[in-house]
């Protein structure tokens, strides 16, 4: 049986960005799976083992840094570990579609040290639209939006991590589904493909 290779593409964006609905939208039209993130955070309502991520204990993160288990890892503002593990990555290349991964900046430059040729999307927008957009989410306190910002803010300083920024204008989803549509179409049908 041939070998499937995997095409990994980075999309990642600060708070309010709309990574969520740009990747839930690529889903329609492109052959593509989403990577799923390990967390030591506590599930949220709604949430479940593997939706939308896979929850273990900080304990349990720290010893699979030690034994190699992570392609990518890093600790996020709010003191909890973020990473992907080989795991998933080989999850996906079973199924043979092209791997989404979701993360941040510091992912971001962790993947690029393993995998110097893995294209990175940042997905933005103007700073009042990203404010707008996470005050219309549920159950938000000022302190909760303060933070989301400043974290943002931070952000935007390591904009030289990634190979495209598109800007995810207000009431423009379908046209920057398509721009970063033809982002990946472009990245995963060269020749020199970010392989692993």
């Amino acid at each position: 049986m041939e070998d499937k290779k995997l095409c990994l593409i980075i999309i990642s964006g600060p708070s309010g960005a709309g990574e969520d609905s740009v990747i839930a939208g690529l889903k329609k039209i492109l052959p593509i799976e989403s990577v799923i993130t390990t967390v030591t955070r506590e599930k949220r309502f709604g949430e479940s083992q593997g939706n939308p991520y896979y929850f273990i204990t900080k304990e349990q993160f720290l010893r699979d840094i030690d034994d190699g288990k992570f392609f990518e890892h890093a600790q996020h503002y709010n003191d909890q570990y973020y990473g992907t593990s080989t795991d998933e990555l080989e999850r996906i290349r079973k199924i043979g579609k092209i791997g989404i991964l979701k993360i941040d900046y510091q992912g971001v430059e962790s993947a690029k040290e393993k995998l110097p040729g893995i294209k990175a999307i940042l997905l933005t927008a103007p700073l009042d639209i990203l404010e707008k957009r996470i005050r219309a989410r549920q159950h938000v306190t000022d302190e909760y939006v303060r933070e989301r910002m400043e974290y943002t803010q931070e952000w935007m300083k390591h904009k030289h991590l990634y190979d495209y920024e598109v800007v995810n204008e207000q009431g423009k989803l379908a046209h920057t589904i398509a721009v970063v549509a033809g982002i990946v179409q472009d990245c995963c049908a060269l020749d020199k493909k970010p392989n692993i």
